[in-house]
């Protein structure tokens, strides 16, 4: 981890769809900046439409990292994400860059922002998978009982129909014996940073996403998750049950239309969207700009040109 006081960070936050690429871009041209993906479903490669990874010719405009980390069939880790973000963050500093987190996965901001201690215990799918098959007969509030008798700070940060946090604390206790309270103490590291952050007309938001849903489709996803299992990459895989990938399945084994599953796509993208905003609001000093007025480039660069020079008030968010 980078030392020191004037270790800047900038930030660029949002849901999915609200534009966060463009304007990250702008601004790393803007002020010699190198964007840190901070999105948990771009660390795969062959997962380009359907995560909606920066293309090629925008990764020609300013330098990415964090993408493309690991096959479809690996693992990848909060811890993982923290420990290459900090690395990442201290390289680009000795070399004179800005550090920019861009992403939409808010526990992995909170977690390297915040300097969470992660357990390092990786995913055990088949207790996962176990414990997911009890919840769809007991409900996940039952689970989240069950953490609160071992682990009772965890579960009471938890929300009870959290089904992927409490099944990640249990885990860790299952694996380690120990609680992941116990092991989830925070140490922020000493950034200066400015978090920017995109939002909009819920009606419009959703607008845009049916959108890309419409983009990706002519762009070939279903091609793409049609390949991914040709290559071996199966239903069962984290990577491929998420967002994009996981509703086709209906379709490719005859139980669907293409229309019907691409609508579930549309709906479950704008219930994650809905999601992440609840992981948003637990952010404090963030700078909220609407990604849909004209003006959103100028007020973002007069942002980051205030922190930059330590105008007194740049920092009040």
């Amino acid at each position: 981890m980078q030392s020191g006081e004037d270790t800047k960070v900038l930030v660029v936050l949002g849901p999915t769809a609200s534009g966060k690429t463009p304007l990250a871009i702008h601004l790393a041209r803007g002020y010699g900046g190198e964007i840190i993906s901070q999105d948990s479903r771009q660390v795969y490669r062959e997962m380009d439409i359907g995560t909606a990874k920066p293309t090629l010719g925008e990764r020609a405009l300013a330098p990415h990292h964090g993408l493309d980390v690991v096959s479809p069939d690996e693992t990848w880790t909060l811890a993982q994400q923290q420990r290459l973000t900090y690395e990442m963050v201290a390289q680009l500093r000795r070399s004179g860059r800005l550090p920019m987190l861009v992403g939409g996965t808010g526990q992995y901001l909170r977690a390297i922002l915040e300097g969470w201690t992660v357990p390092e215990v990786p995913p055990d799918l088949e207790l996962r998978d176990a414990l997911a098959r009890e919840a769809e007969l007991v409900g996940t509030p039952t689970l989240h009982a069950r953490l609160g008798e071992v682990d009772p700070e965890a579960a009471a940060k938890i929300m009870p129909n959290d089904l992927r946090r409490v099944v990640r604390a249990l885990e860790v206790w299952q694996h380690t014996g120990r609680k992941l309270s116990e092991q989830q103490r925070a140490e922020p590291p000493p950034y200066d940073t400015l978090l920017v952050g995109l939002t909009m007309e819920r009606a419009e938001l959703y607008r845009r996403i049916d959108e890309r849903v419409g983009r990706m489709l002519a762009a070939g996803l279903l091609d793409e998750v049609t390949e991914l299992l040709e290559w071996g990459y199966g239903w069962e895989l984290p990577a491929m049950r998420t967002i994009g990938y996981g509703e086709w399945r209906p379709y490719l084994q005859g139980h669907a239309s293409v229309e019907e599953c691409a609508e579930r796509v549309r709906l479950n993208t704008h219930n994650f969207a809905r999601h992440q905003y609840v992981w948003f609001r637990r952010f404090r000093e963030v700078h909220w700009l609407d990604s849909s007025s004209p003006a959103l480039e100028r007020d973002a660069s007069c942002l980051v040109e205030r922190w930059i020079a330590g105008t007194p008030g740049s920092s009040d968010h």
